[in-house]
């Protein structure tokens, strides 16, 4: 993930809290990258052995797994059972747990319905934008679904509705954020809320421009316009060649923005990527923006629903009038792998979870939510392949919650199970590629890694880890898990990244077979 476009870093908190700026990708070779790979596995093992135990590591916790796909061997270990935090690899458990039960091929749908009488072109009663957790609505994947949706109205002859508008995202029984996200980054493009009517990524850039005159009010702007909420407070216009000093600010549970501080004078302006509060009252809004150019006349008010508020009476004689699909899910998770985007793989997890809940045959005493039921899937799925619960502690879809522990071995175990599914090659294509793309474009570069390496990345405070496949310089095809945690290097040490890094590329370059 890139890091906010501003030079000075502001205020943008839930709760007051700063967002952590992320540590861009080195544009150099990986550390410890060898110009002769290692002979056998004991001097494969001496290097990365040598590697690990570098002074500067010495309060660190690492755990490597890397397992031959051909021979089942293990080539390296250490502490490769042990519970350490996994980050976004975490995304390749939601990954295996969404082909597993949704399938490769598996469309989401966006429904129009109607609840009401429709005669002659004219709808007495509500017309209901009913989501299915589609991820890609509003980006190049599915740009034109409203009016796709407003069209397949107007083909039926539709013109009038005499009623609301009702945008339903209740679809996935959860809470908008995953368990254990952190109330600081709610208000973060990385944390947006996961949405069963999810649009333009549920991401809005807010520009902030300086005034001519020192002492005025800046500007402040929402792209796209039709994605702005309520601003208060006020930011204002300092000294040409001052410190800017800009917060945004928005509590738990509220829509507004606070924007306060200062922007200098002849400043460029300053961009910054801020969650939706509330993705689905857009989506709705761009229903209606684009029946009204199909001229279908809604007389009645825009309405949102969400979850724990209950649609079943809305929906129980609800007919459907239209409907769009989304792209395969495995074009979806190549999105959502290379560029490891949040908000896809969080709804991966919640519409497996809203598909068993909505079948489970013996549900369980009490309420049990959409991601509850997704994780439930993800263990049975685990247990099948050898993973089980003391193994793998993922609490949500993606790898932000700090509850999230998983051993390097599940890992690779995962990762084995994935390498022989008939989806095998299009899901190591849909990893990133060292030195080539998605957040492995400027690592590994100029080494045995680069374009051999597939992997998915992790990275937050302190978190650093990289899983997935390399075919050594010998041909032999290895799964691997690299983990760091409770690491940060200082200002004279190479960047987390590159540590990690050269053992991928000492992997590339062994010349040995297990």
């Amino acid at each position: 993930m890139t890091a906010p476009r501003h030079r000075h870093r502001p205020l943008i908190s839930f709760g007051l809290l700063c967002i952590a700026l992320l540590a861009m990708p080195s544009q150099t070779p990986a550390a410890g990258a060898t110009a002769i790979g290692a002979p056998t596995l004991a001097e494969l093992a001496g290097r990365i052995d040598a590697h690990i135990a570098q002074p500067r590591f010495a309060a660190a916790d690492w755990g490597i797994a890397v397992v031959s796909l051909d021979s089942g061997r293990t080539l390296y270990a250490h502490h490769a059972d042990q519970l350490l935090q996994p980050a976004s690899t975490a995304k390749l458990f939601t990954a295996a747990t969404s082909l597993a039960t949704l399938g490769p091929d598996y469309r989401f749908p966006t429904r129009v319905m109607a609840n009401g009488v429709l005669r002659n072109g004219r709808l007495e009663g509500q017309l209901i934008l009913y989501g299915m957790g589609d991820p890609t609505l509003g980006t190049t994947m599915s740009a034109a679904w409203a009016d796709q949706l407003a069209g397949q109205l107007a083909a039926r002859g539709i013109r009038f509705v005499h009623g609301d508008l009702v945008a339903d995202d209740s679809y996935f029984a959860s809470p908008s954020f995953g368990s254990g996200w952190e109330a600081g980054d709610l208000q973060s493009w990385f944390a947006v809320p996961s949405s069963a009517l999810s649009v333009q990524e549920n991401v809005a850039e807010l520009t902030v421009s300086p005034a001519r005159a020192v002492g005025d009010s800046a500007q402040v702007a929402f792209t796209p316009a039709d994605a702005a909420w309520p601003v208060e407070g006020r930011l204002v216009t300092g000294a040409a060649r001052s410190r800017d000093d800009i917060n945004l600010y928005r509590a738990p549970g509220e829509n507004s923005l606070h924007i306060f501080g200062s922007i200098a004078a002849r400043r460029t302006p300053q961009h910054f990527r801020l969650a939706l509060p509330d993705p689905a009252l857009l989506a709705g809004k761009r229903l209606r923006q684009a029946l009204l150019d199909h001229g279908i006349r809604v007389t009645g008010k825009l309405v949102v629903m969400h979850w724990p508020q209950d649609d079943s009476t809305l929906l129980a004689h609800a007919t459907t009038l239209g409907e769009v699909l989304s792209p395969p899910l495995l074009d979806i998770l190549q999105q959502g792998l290379k560029r490891s985007q949040n908000l896809y793989l969080q709804n991966l997890l919640l519409s497996v979870g809203a598909q068993q809940r909505a079948t489970d045959p013996d549900p369980p005493a009490g309420f049990a939510n959409a991601e509850s039921y997704g994780i439930r899937a993800m263990h049975r799925l685990l247990e099948k392949i050898g993973v089980t619960t003391s193994d793998s502690q993922i609490t949500e879809g993606t790898g932000l919650s700090r509850r999230d522990l998983v051993t390097p071995n599940a890992m690779v175990r995962l990762l084995a199970y994935l390498a022989v599914q008939p989806y095998a090659n299009a899901l190591q294509d849909a990893l990133p590629d060292a030195g080539v793309d998605g957040t492995l474009t400027a690592r590994m570069r100029g080494t045995a890694a680069a374009g051999n390496v597939r992997a998915k990345t992790g990275n937050m405070m302190y978190v650093h880890c990289l899983a997935g496949y390399v075919t050594t310089a010998a041909g032999e095809h290895v799964a691997f898990a690299i983990m760091l945690n409770n690491y940060l290097p200082s200002a004279q040490s190479p960047r987390a990244s590159s540590d990690v890094d050269a053992i991928a590329v000492m992997l590339a370059g062994f010349i040995g077979r297990s």
